[in-house]
């Protein structure tokens, strides 16, 4: 028989059997849509973390202070534990020390390099704005920040201004506020807020800037924000004085970077009061740095995705070979029929492969359309763009078509040695 005979044939006995053909076909595509939809939502986050980290560039790092976690078993239990823990307390006396609001504006007036630098202190998370009978709710973050705190994370100023030295140096009450908050109290026009008072928690505030939008980062919108300067953000919202500062950096060039770097921590070790055999108790982030942790956590998800795919794909794999073993039972008239006609071997046995391939495949698009689906309703979550992660689907094919070749192999070999006679006389 030609090919396409053997094809059309196979398709037939496909369509033929709706409920097995089904069953198995949906099994394949469970396993397609894990691979697919994980790795299609894993995408997605990669791009979120690069957008939200490229808002200071891989030009920019910043420097915060080394913080010290027990591990587990690390706690004594007894005379040997308390002596572990003294030598643990010993080598660990360097880190845990926060940056001081007068060790980060050091740092930042002894930088002698063309960088901008910007200082701040986080001050809440839970603050409510009200105007009027309008409040939000406890969700809105403050922060403490100095001229360059927009720049240096991302933001631009919609309308308005930004800080000044004397608003730094004053801490008066005057903040630059997102455009979430902008628009629920003011409307789209980021023009009208200028000059008027808001009460953050309770305290009032005037507005001199507007943020531009800058979207969300895994649901959390990052416009729902007040920025005011870091001393007004000590007198009301931090006074606790164990909060440390941050300190970010920004270069004109990334070729600038690494000089930056060894410039900054120079500098900062004498700030820092350290000796010349004394460590860093400060680390300094690069941006690349952390997106380049953050993706090796990703590959470690989709590893986990992929493991549980080929689960799912053995187990279909598994089922798919079982179906075509009942049907060469339940076929084997047909069987000895075409043999006893001239059928050859090769032709049974490319029938039995072509049927156990094609079931495999239309699962394959099921489940990249399910997966696809899956994954991008997770994109518009993150507020990401529509992902298409062409290197799965077409991962997703070869797995398929692999595993319908593999899972008829023995089925198609078992069909095409049946004895024509016996074929015949099967009851």
């Amino acid at each position: 028989m030609k090919i396409f005979d053997i094809l059309t044939l196979a398709f037939n006995t496909v369509k033929a059997n709706k409920l097995r053909t089904g069953i198995t076909v949906a099994i394949i595509a469970f396993g397609i849509m894990a691979l697919v939809g994980i790795n299609t939502a894993i995408v997605a986050m990669k791009q979120k973390f690069t957008e939200s980290f490229s808002a200071m560039g891989a030009n920019g790092f910043i420097i915060h202070f080394k913080e010290f976690r027990p591990r587990m078993g690390d706690g004594p239990r007894n005379d040997v534990g308390q002596e572990k823990k003294g030598k643990l307390k010993q080598k660990n006396s360097n880190i845990n020390i926060p940056i001081t609001r007068e060790q980060a504006e050091q740092f930042k007036s002894r930088i002698d390099f063309p960088a901008k630098v910007s200082i701040s202190d986080p001050g809440t998370n839970d603050a409510v704005v009200s105007l009027g009978n309008k409040k939000t709710t406890p969700t809105v973050r403050v922060y403490g920040g100095d001229e360059n705190y927009p720049e240096l994370n991302g933001y631009t100023i919609a309308a308005g201004r930004d800080l000044s030295s004397l608003d730094i140096q004053t801490g008066r009450n005057v903040c630059i506020i997102g455009s979430d908050v902008s628009t629920r109290f003011f409307g789209a026009n980021p023009e009208t807020p200028i000059d008027k008072i808001i009460r953050v928690n309770n305290i009032p505030y005037r507005v001199i800037g507007v943020l531009d939008s800058k979207g969300s980062t895994f649901g959390r919108s990052l416009d729902n924000i007040i920025v005011t300067s870091y001393n007004n953000v000590r007198q009301f919202f931090n006074s606790n004085s164990n909060s440390t500062f941050t300190i970010a950096v920004k270069v004109p060039e990334v070729e600038m970077l690494d000089a930056a770097i060894g410039e900054s921590e120079g500098i900062f070790r004498p700030v820092r009061k350290l000796s010349t055999i004394e460590e860093d108790n400060f680390v300094i982030d690069k941006s690349d740095n952390i997106v380049e942790m953050l993706m090796r956590n990703l590959s470690f998800i989709t590893v986990c995705a992929t493991v549980v795919g080929a689960i799912t794909l053995l187990g279909a794999a598994v089922g798919l070979m079982n179906i075509m073993l009942v049907s060469v039972t339940e076929r084997t008239k047909e069987i000895g029929l075409v043999k006893a006609i001239g059928g050859r071997q090769k032709s049974v046995r490319r029938q039995f492969l072509y049927e156990s391939i094609l079931i495999s495949l239309m699962g394959a698009v099921l489940g990249i359309i399910l997966g696809i689906i899956v994954g991008n309703s997770f994109s518009l979550v993150l507020n990401t763009g529509f992902v298409m992660p062409y290197e799965w689907l077409f991962l997703g094919i070869i797995i398929c078509f692999i595993t319908g070749l593999l899972a008829g192999l023995y089925p198609a070999y078992k069909a095409s040695r049946l004895n024509p006679i016996e074929a015949l006389r099967y009851e």
